[in-house]
């Protein structure tokens, strides 16, 4: 049976393979660009402009942007970071999947991965992008982190990109790894440096999580220049 995510509050129909690549095309100004990562080459399909899918009720009700449409530095450098696992019979989860690449890598990396995001036209282009790249079908679930699921489970591995950079954001992470983290499983946060991130360390160590390696990674391209720091997070006992 095809697991096709969450269904509830869905405006459009939810579809899967080619014909939701299709609906795609048709609800988006789309592009398509190659996402290189190590040596893999990922295409990703996704709007043309981010800027289109600004919703004035959106921003009214919870100051919400699509910031989900585009390809952060952080994504990429999570996504290599993601290719040295080894994920085969491990469960893994993305908090924040937005187009889909961070998910691709740890799905290549033969991790069984269950897609979120608190758009549903991000676990819609998530599961196009897999499907394209991987000719399998992704799991995806539309989740909000101030209402956190409780029949979510526990993963091997959660992962996350670029999600620090709201206080309200940094503090909610830590509780919500301590929720999904099986006994054994840890976490990789993938942080350009934003402003939030000192507040997120120190909430890992009021929710009995470590920050066990913190590993900092460069990114060019063109004029961006960034530093990535990875975090590694896992339980204190």
């Amino acid at each position: 049976m095809i697991d096709t995510g969450d269904l509830s509050n869905v405006e459009h129909p939810v579809l899967a393979g080619n014909a939701l690549v299709d609906a795609l095309t048709r609800r988006f100004r789309t592009s398509v660009e190659d996402a290189t990562v190590e040596a893999h080459i990922f295409s990703i399909l996704r709007p043309a402009n981010s800027d289109d899918l600004i919703r004035e009720e959106d921003f009214v009700k919870d100051e919400r942007l699509p910031y989900w449409a585009d390809v952060w530095p952080s994504s990429l450098i999570l996504a290599g970071k993601l290719l040295e696992l080894e994920g085969r019979g491990k469960m893994a989860l993305e908090l924040g999947c937005g187009v889909g690449l961070s998910t691709l890598a740890a799905t290549a990396a033969g991790y069984d991965v269950l897609s979120t995001d608190y758009y549903e036209d991000a676990l819609d282009v998530t599961r196009a992008n897999v499907f394209r790249n991987l000719g399998t079908l992704a799991r995806t679930r539309l989740v909000d982190w101030r209402h956190f699921p409780d029949d979510l489970g526990r993963f091997d591995l959660v992962f996350a990109s670029d999600v620090l950079y709201e206080e309200e954001y940094a503090a909610l992470l830590p509780v919500i790894l301590a929720r999904l983290l099986s006994p054994s499983g840890f976490a990789l946060v993938a942080d350009p440096g934003r402003v939030a991130a000192p507040v997120f360390v120190e909430a890992c160590a009021e929710h009995g999580l470590a920050i066990r390696n913190k590993e900092t990674r460069p990114f060019e391209a063109g004029e961006i220049k960034q530093k990535i720091d990875i975090y590694e997070i896992g339980r204190t006992a």
